[in-house]
């Protein structure tokens, strides 16, 4: 079974958010050997924004369509966190799509041109699907949405939505820029990519059940409800995992000592050394740690207004995050008014990030909307106590102790508000001075099994049951007709003028 993974992020050569380390988690699981003696072979495209070098690179040429021209498709070993080559990836060689950020100018805008250039991907995604003839073609978000409306008959295809707030939709008159299926791209008098992969997909997957069931509600659906409802059970909330080797506190090499579940007690010291990291003096109350992007979904102002009840409760917050100006600046002014219980590092450090979840007591993530969310997976694996919102995929993964006292790993706040949230870290504050609930609630976290195994598991089955319903075995499907050949190292997705044809 080959799978063609196109995608927009792809942790570490590209990434800005849970995208990133979502798409690298999965494809990690599936590269391992189990995977391939069950010959799942899977193949990774992504952008190439920063001419990253690759080992043992072989060139092939895509002629995508004549408003994009002709592009490049290296494929080769790209190097990891630690810098060897051993990730396996297409990176695509547009012009004009290196750039310092994916999505971002430096003043925190969008780039202007962010729909021609993941629009121009798209159609290289489409040429070099009908090139390597997938038996699956697996997109993620509407970066990669747009691919479908450059293949007339595509093979059995899956779209996962990472997030449905960001939907690329753009000027209507895009779809004369495509061959095909426009009248599924436009939607509410745009151009709108995800809408039309919606429509056109065999599956859509949603990274947690929660998260899917919210998307076909008209308040969380961000206009698409409608279309998700009508997928039915091709609509499939399948929870992401994370990569459990990468996240691993007995082999961290981000920590001065290391622990599991068994004996998490050097935690203490991580704990006294994080504190130093930012500046801040030891305390009686928990140490609470906030990861994140500075943006609206992730509720970081909600926090705001609770930090000068901190002190009174003994805690300490540390944070680390870069995002919205506004945000960044609203943080900053809550250092300057509290240093005493607030540390700020603006930016994303990965090492930091680790000692943050291992020395933390507690983890926060207050979001508005969380499609799944990983760092309360990541934190927990650390034995951070996860204190979190009702909502997506915090639903799915943190259990609350107040509710379930048995089995309870974190607190969950019913509502998205600071009074709600302060509720929450009054009661998170209760449950961390019993050192016996405080003790269980970190076991039973650490405890469970984060890992990408049986999501995968899902994953590849929905893929077999695509490939099955089409009849006709694996790889055997066949590209439109004027796709070019098969077997050349050049196709081109559309060989007519659309001006003339539309």
């Amino acid at each position: 079974m080959k799978v063609l993974f196109a995608t927009a992020e792809f942790a570490p050569l590209a990434r800005v958010g849970g995208l990133a380390a979502a798409t690298a988690g999965y494809v990690a699981e599936l590269r391992k050997p189990s995977w391939a003696e069950r010959g799942i072979e899977v193949e990774v495209v992504m952008p190439d924004y920063s001419g990253i070098t690759l080992v043992d690179e072989q060139r092939r040429t895509l002629q995508t369509s004549r408003w994009v021209g002709q592009t490049v498709a290296r494929t080769g070993l790209a190097p990891d966190a630690t810098g060897s080559a051993t990730i396996p990836v297409t990176l695509i060689d547009l012009p004009g799509m290196r750039r310092s950020h994916p999505y971002l100018q430096p003043n925190g805008e969008g780039w202007p041109d962010n729909d021609h250039r993941f629009m121009a991907f798209s159609t290289a995604v489409a040429a070099l699907t009908m090139l390597d003839r997938p038996d699956v073609l697996h997109l993620n978000d509407w970066h990669t949405a747009a691919s479908l409306a450059a293949i007339q008959n595509p093979p059995p295809t899956v779209l996962t939505i990472h997030t449905l707030g960001y939907q690329g939709q753009t000027d209507p008159g895009w779809v004369r820029s495509f061959p095909y299926h426009h009248s599924d791209y436009l939607f509410g008098g745009a151009f709108n990519p995800l809408a039309g992969g919606v429509r056109l997909a065999d599956l859509v997957i949603s990274v947690s059940p929660h998260y899917a069931a919210e998307i076909t509600t008209d308040e969380g659906g961000f206009g698409l409800a409608g279309l998700l409802r009508e997928k039915g059970e091709r609509l499939a909330g399948i929870l992401n995992g994370i990569d459990t080797d990468e996240w691993n506190p007995a082999t961290d090499p981000n920590l001065s000592v290391r622990f599991d579940r068994s004996d998490p007690s050097p935690k203490t010291l991580l704990r006294e050394q994080l504190l130093a990291e930012f500046g801040l003096a030891g305390s009686s109350g928990p140490v609470m740690a906030v990861v994140t992007r500075l943006a609206h979904q992730k509720g970081v102002d909600l926090i705001l207004p609770v930090i000068p009840y901190l002190a009174g409760l003994g805690a300490r917050m540390v944070v680390l995050g870069s995002g919205e100006q506004r945000l960044v600046d609203a943080v900053q002014e809550a250092v300057h008014r509290h240093p005493e219980v607030i540390g700020f590092v603006n930016g994303y450090d990965e090492g930091l990030a680790h000692r943050m979840f291992a020395g933390s007591d507690v983890f926060v993530m207050p979001s508005r909307f969380e499609p799944c969310g990983l760092a309360q997976m990541q934190a927990m694996r650390y034995g951070s106590l996860p204190l979190v919102t009702d909502v997506g995929g915090l639903h799915d993964t943190v259990i609350d102790i107040d509710v379930f006292p048995t089995t309870g790993t974190g607190v969950v706040v019913p509502e998205v508000s600071s009074i709600a949230l302060l509720d929450g870290i009054h009661r998170m504050a209760r449950a961390f001075a019993q050192t016996r609930k405080r003790t269980a609630m970190r076991k039973r976290g650490m405890a469970i099994d984060w890992s990408w195994e049986q999501p995968a598991r899902r994953h590849v089955e929905w893929y077999q049951r695509l490939i099955d319903e089409r009849g006709r075995g694996t790889r055997t499907w066949v590209p439109d007709g004027g796709a070019g050949s098969a077997t050349s190292s050049t196709v081109r997705a559309d060989d007519e003028n659309l001006t003339d044809r539309y």
